[in-house]
């Protein structure tokens, strides 16, 4: 439901209170009133994309290249830029619990990784998962590299909060100058985007019950918050992962080198030995070591999560 439809339906409902305490409508009338025309409305305006093409166009981040090439190369570079065929996002789909054997059965409520690895099927029909499953089981890597966090999926979908978004409409952590509308969308400001909920309703969501299959997978988000918050951190995650406006969100697990770093600054680890023999005869010495480590964790979260 768009930013506008989420307007007109509160004003509608200060009209229905307003003439329910004029006219001394019922409680039961007044509600039956109020959901019968909210559902109408909202069924009447979210159109469900009925195609994959058509998903990928809505969401094709090429046009921000022109006025955002260096931010738009370091996306790229992210994990963000490839959320389906990254990690293990492939070969979990292909042979995990939730894998499917015909792409006629994948439907967006057996595939609930959509919800953080491509939130933007939220807005499509079954039919689209089917051609999504279609893609991933015949390894069709050039339309799985489409399928993606772009720009608009956080600049737009999750850049404000309760997900309504004013229509053609990108958000920013700053006021923007202002672009031609006849070419670009309008931008506005949104101090939400600066702040850790923006990045936990992905890096933190769960347990997701309404599938056919209830999932918990990234927790980063509630640890961050039941953790690292009480025992006084005070960075928010884009301070640490986004430093400079780094739109490639480190860490780069394909980069082993970078990653086994950044854990070494996270997980400090002081390591004591004492060294000696043991004799247990008169003629046997053992040698022997007491080891002792600490593992101190600087990170606002636990490690590892997703």
């Amino acid at each position: 439901m768009n930013h506008s439809l989420f307007t007109f339906c509160r004003s509608l409902l200060h009209g229905i209170c307003l003439n329910e305490k004029r006219h001394r409508l019922t409680f039961n009338a007044f509600i039956i009133s109020f959901i019968f025309i909210f559902t109408t409305l909202c069924n009447g305006s979210d159109q469900k994309v009925e195609s994959l093409k058509q998903l990928i166009d809505m969401y094709d981040p090429t046009s921000c290249q022109e006025c955002h090439e260096e931010i738009y190369a370091q996306w790229q570079n992210s994990h963000h830029a490839r959320s389906i065929t990254g990690i293990f996002m492939d070969r979990y789909l292909k042979k995990g619990p939730l894998s499917v054997k015909n792409p006629g059965e994948a439907t967006q409520k057996n595939f609930p990784c959509f919800k953080c690895h491509l939130p933007q099927l939220e807005k499509a029909s079954d039919g689209v998962a089917a051609e999504i499953a279609a893609v991933i089981l015949n390894n069709d890597k050039t339309t799985m590299q489409q399928l993606n966090i772009s720009c608009m999926v956080c600049h737009q979908d999750k850049g404000v909060v309760h997900g309504l978004p004013e229509s053609n409409v990108m958000y920013g952590p700053k006021a923007e100058k202002e672009y031609p509308e006849e070419e670009h969308m309008r931008v506005k400001k949104s101090p939400f985007m600066k702040q850790a909920a923006m990045c936990g309703q992905c890096h933190g969501l769960g347990p997701i019950f309404e599938f056919g299959h209830p999932i918990q997978c990234a927790t980063l988000y509630g640890s961050y918050l039941h953790a690292y918050i009480p025992s006084g951190g005070a960075q928010t995650c884009q301070e640490c992962h986004m430093k400079k406006a780094d739109h490639t969100c480190p860490p780069n697990f394909s980069d082993r080198k970078d990653v086994s770093e950044r854990l070494r600054q996270a997980l400090p680890m002081e390591v004591n030995t004492l060294a000696y023999r043991f004799q247990p005869t008169e003629n046997c010495f053992v040698p022997m070591i007491v080891l002792k480590t600490k593992i101190t964790s600087t990170a606002g979260h636990r490690i590892p999560d997703g």
